[in-house]
């Protein structure tokens, strides 16, 4: 893929379709971080691949798994859904794990706050 331009594989309706699906990740993943910060311990790999989304040096098809993870995080329609009790966030914590495992070592740069229960001020700015 590297040596094939960007351009015979992604047309500009696809790089628009893409971008609002970025951008409506920036507006929703706030906020469904607040709801379940109490309720899941992955926030922090949430964090770190929302990081590695926004920084311009990886390459599109990298991104594009770290959208569709992200967006089924974000969606209220789960295999799983998650009101269940214990078990409903497993179904995005799967999703969220494999998305990790696709990029590999190359999100470790981008771990950078890990929330601790005493700094529920700095939780509030999860993603910023």
């Amino acid at each position: 893929m590297d040596n094939l331009p960007k351009e015979i594989l992604v047309t500009p309706d696809d790089e628009k379709k893409f971008q609002e699906k970025v951008e409506y990740i920036d507006k929703e993943l706030s906020g469904k971080l607040k709801k379940t910060r109490n309720k899941i311990s992955f926030i922090e790999d949430i964090i770190a691949l929302y990081n590695y989304l926004k920084d311009d040096s990886v390459k599109w098809y990298r991104k594009l798994i770290v959208v569709s993870a992200l967006l089924y995080f974000i969606s209220p329609i789960d295999t799983i859904p998650d009101l269940t009790p214990l078990v409903g966030y497993l179904d995005d914590l799967g999703v969220i794990a494999a998305a990790i495992k696709y990029i590999g070592s190359e999100i470790q740069p981008y771990y950078r706050y890990k929330p601790s229960p005493k700094k529920e001020e700095e939780e509030e700015d999860l993603l910023f």
